[in-house]
């Protein structure tokens, strides 16, 4: 029994079909390491206010680079050091602290901000975009910065009254 295929056009199809392999297995590697794999979508991840200001989106963030892949509307800059979802449901008027950063109002919600991390979302923008900072990151307002430069293009539809969202 032969298992060398006699032609050479069935060796030319192994040779590819094999190095097609290769290329699929790094590839699904380079994914599977990725610190955005694993990062859930928002709820309207997919909208497209999303996908437009997802090309806005530093390459650079407080010296961390963007991660490659991800889920719909997910940003990954480090190892997760930032980490940014578009499609989330606006938050209701609430106390909690809210900043405007550059024209973009941002909430604080410290009932989320936990485990070492500091969770913010946008106010008054639909869909919401939720920024998960770590506290390895102490460049919190260029953060906000940089990524309200980003989110700008979803229309503002109601600001904070004051400095603590009333």
């Amino acid at each position: 029994m032969r298992l060398v295929p006699r032609s050479r056009r069935a060796r030319v199809a192994v040779g590819v079909a094999a190095a097609g392999l290769v290329v699929a297995g790094v590839y699904v590697a380079r994914v599977v390491t990725s610190p955005a794999y694993g990062v859930a979508a928002a709820p309207r991840g997919d909208a497209p206010e999303c996908a437009r200001i997802e090309k806005g989106y530093p390459d650079d963030l407080a010296g961390r680079e963007r991660a490659p892949g991800g889920a719909a509307g997910v940003a990954v800059w480090g190892d997760r050091a930032v980490v940014s979802r578009c499609g989330m449901t606006p938050p209701a008027p609430t106390p909690e602290l809210c900043v405007n950063v550059d024209g973009v109002d941002w909430v604080l919600r410290e009932a989320r901000s936990r485990d070492g991390r500091k969770v913010v979302i946008t106010y008054g923008r639909d869909p919401a975009v939720e920024v998960s900072v770590s506290d390895r990151v102490t460049e919190l307002d260029a953060v906000l910065v940089d990524l309200s430069k980003a989110v700008k293009p979803i229309r503002q539809r109601h600001k904070c009254l004051d400095s603590r969202g009333r």
